[in-house]
Order: C-alpha cells, then sequence, then structure tokens
C-alpha cells in the first residue's frame, strides 16, 4: 500500500532500511554501491531505492531533516511496509574535543529538546537507546575496517539555531559527543512497535572548531560511513 509521502507497494522495500537526511545521499548511495537498484519513491524529492549489495537486498531513502520528518517515515517503513532495522547515516556537529571532521560516531543514545516522545504518554522521560545488535555488528565492522569509532550519547536537537547561548557546551560537558536532529524520534518509534534502529554519524564540522565539510562533501564524501553502514546492514538481515 503506498501512504501520502511514499508511493512504494509492500515488496519494495528491504527488511533493512539505510536511510540518510539528504535525499541526494540516498541517491548517490544507491547509484555508487548498489546493483538492480529500483527508484521505490520520489514523492516530495524525498527519494527512496532498493537494490543489492553483496548479494542482499537492502534499501536506502532519505528522511528529510529534524524529528518530525524522520517520525513520518520510519513510522511508515516499520507499520506499513514491514521493515525490521533501520540505519540512519547522517552527518552530525561534534561536541566532544577530540572529533575531528569525517570521524565516525555511533550513537548509543540520543538526548532530546523535542516534545516528540510525549505523545507516548510515559509517568516519566523516556531515554531513547539503539538497538545493542545493530551496534554490536556495526562496532565489530568498524573494527574489521579499522576505522576509528567513539559510542556514547548523541543530542537529537530540535533547533539549529539555539535562541539561548551556551546550549552547546552544556551538552559536551555531560558528555554527549556530537549534535544532529534526528535520532532521538528514530529510537522512539523503533522502541515503539519492537524494531531495531542505530544511528552511525560522520562529523561534517565541529561546534567549537573552525572547519567544516562543503554540501558537496556532505552528499559524496562520506564513504566510510557509507560501507561500514552497508556492511552493518547486510549482517542485520540474519538477526
Amino acid at each position: 500500500m503506498s501512504t501520502p509521502h511514499n508511493s512504494a507497494e509492500m515488496g519494495d522495500i528491504a527488511k533493512v532500511v539505510l536511510m540518510p537526511g539528504d535525499p541526494l545521499r540516498a541517491k548517490f548511495t544507491a547509484e555508487t554501491f548498489l546493483t538492480d537498484v529500483v527508484c521505490f519513491n520520489k514523492v516530495r524529492n524525498c527519494f527512496g531505492f532498493t537494490g543489492t549489495y553483496k548479494g542482499k537486498k537492502i534499501s536506502v531513502m532519505a528522511s528529510g531533516m529534524g524529528i518530525p520528518s524522520i517520525g513520518i517515515y520510519s513510522h511508515e517503513l516499520y507499520h506499513f511496509y514491514g521493515v525490521e532495522s533501520i540505519i540512519r547515516i547522517g552527518t552530525a556537529g561534534g561536541l566532544a574535543p577530540d572529533l575531528n571532521l569525517k570521524d565516525i560516531v555511533l550513537g548509543m543514545g540520543a538526548c532530546t529538546n523535542s516534545n516528540y516522545i510525549n505523545q507516548f504518554g510515559l509517568p516519566g522521560q523516556f531515554a531513547p537507546i539503539c538497538d545493542f545488535d545493530l551496534l554490536r555488528l556495526a562496532y565489530e565492522t568498524c573494527q574489521d575496517k579499522k576505522v576509528p569509532v567513539k559510542v556514547g550519547n548523541l543530542v537529537s536537537n530540535d533547533t539549529f539555531y539555539d535562541h539561548l547561548g551556551n546550549v552547546n557546551e552544556r551538552w559536551r560537558d555531560m558528555g554527549a559527543l556530537a549534535v544532529e536532529m534526528e535520532s532521538a524520534g528514530l529510537y522512539a518509534n523503533a522502541a515503539s512497535c519492537g524494531k531495531r534502529a542505530l544511528t552511525i554519524c560522520s562529523i561534517s564540522d565541529h561546534l567549537f572548531k573552525p572547519e567544516q565539510l562543503s554540501p558537496k562533501e556532505r552528499e559524496q564524501g562520506l564513504t566510510t560511513m557509507l560501507e561500514i553502514a552497508l556492511d552493518t546492514g547486510i549482517k542485520a538481515l540474519d538477526l
């Protein structure tokens, strides 16, 4: 069945979906790494593709920016298309002093200032965390590839431009590694329906250092992260 946001039919999408925010990164990933590629969605230019990687079926679909957007797409993938695992392949702003451009971060947890989780009506504050098996597979993949990796808390921020000062310093001082805009919503959606989720981030800029990647580098220059996610994804098909 199609939805207002996805023109795919049941069976068009693999059990594991890689999910970048940027539609052009989804397109680049599919065209660069997958064979026998079929585009299953172009609605609102949130491109989705299914293809074959190392002999196994896998999909990649954009989420757009922010928790409300990934909340819609991940909900539909989990509930309407039989997807079991979503691996977000995103960029993040570094907070930890020892992070540099293109470093890999695995989001074990995701702090947030979003009200998205209030919809679940919990009698307290939910702590969004990733699926341990996906985390384990991604970490082992990094070790096999000899890629340095950091594992810890992300911050899923609803506001790219914070009106209040000193926000990033406070998150950094609480040990958060990097800030992005989607993971807490993804993790909450996965928890609510018993599915799997993980964020693999590449550092595109640093909140306390001057350097940053260009838009083109964010779209096409993060191949190490993409290869880690793809190898993790096909292993996740056996979970």
